[in-house]
């Protein structure tokens, strides 16, 4: 199971939780929503909110769109009875009846409904407008303050991965070129190894990646993962090493990509997402 990140935004007086377990579907606390009608039972206002044909037909649509297991059949009958009297809606009923993936309930002390953050701003519409447009403002800073640190983390791995290419190339230079070769032989040297490294890391050389991706700009590398990048400069410094070690091709390629697997083994634990800002005073001077 993924790592759960964890966050909160804060709205209107009302600390609403919001996670994700993939950085890119991110669930939002209905019950803290909720809170903002009727702060002693939040429950009873999300049930209001789910016996509305608008709403069930609206998370029928949502259903139909992300999740190809969703039981449509059960789903019609839920339709054909929404808004009458009788009708009773829970999220729990709703979840076990047509196996749902938008909306889920969570247990312990942060417990309560959650949505798919496309469902959470339906809901917070429903229960007020004025709370959804400041939940929006509060949702937006966060994905901006998310995404302003992962780029300053990716670059500064990205420049890390350059520098440490000139220790690599250093060490092809001085046991790897014979005096006598050519500029264009050994440009095809220093390729060949910066190959090996790509198939040790991303399962693939350079022109595979080119073939398979006509169109986009930049290149294998500028493509990767934070995680990816980290580990690339710590291969180009241990490549290095093996080279000055006289070891052969094949065999460091095959203990790079060990040592590939085994990092981004560890690096795919960690939450990348909560590293610490650089501070105003930096940079500044």
């Amino acid at each position: 199971m993924a790592k759960v990140k964890s966050d909160t935004l804060h709205v209107k007086g009302i600390d609403v939780g919001i996670y994700t377990e993939d950085y890119r579907n991110e669930y939002i606390s209905l019950t803290d929503i909720a809170r903002y009608r009727n702060n002693d039972d939040p429950r009873f206002a999300i049930q209001n909110w789910m016996r509305n044909r608008n709403t069930i037909e609206f998370l029928g649509l949502w259903e139909s769109l992300h999740n190809p297991n969703f039981n449509r059949v059960q789903f019609d009958t839920f339709r054909t009875e929404a808004g009458l009297n009788r009708f009773v809606m829970t999220p729990s009923k709703w979840v076990e009846n047509t196996g749902a993936i938008g909306i889920t309930a969570k247990a312990g002390r942060y417990g309560g409904t959650y949505a798919h953050s496309d469902i959470a701003m339906e809901f917070a519409s429903w229960i007020s407008a004025e709370f959804k447009l400041y939940l929006m403002k509060d949702y937006r800073r966060l994905k901006f303050d998310e995404n302003s640190r992962l780029s300053l983390s990716w670059n500064l791995n990205r420049e890390i991965s350059k520098l440490n290419y000139r220790v690599h190339t250093d060490a092809i230079q001085q046991n790897l070129l014979p005096p006598d070769l050519t500029r264009e032989q050994q440009s095809f040297v220093y390729a060949d190894e910066a190959d090996m490294l790509n198939v040790a890391l991303f399962g693939m050389t350079a022109a595979q990646w080119r073939a398979q991706n006509q169109g986009r700009k930049g290149n294998i590398r500028d493509y990767a993962s934070l995680q990816q990048l980290l580990v690339l400069s710590n291969m180009e410094s241990y490549n290095a090493l093996l080279i000055e070690q006289k070891l052969p091709q094949s065999e460091r390629l095959q203990m790079l990509r060990q040592m590939a697997v085994r990092q981004l083994q560890v690096l795919s634990s960690l939450d990348v997402t909560n590293l610490p800002s650089i501070p105003p005073s930096i940079g500044n001077d």
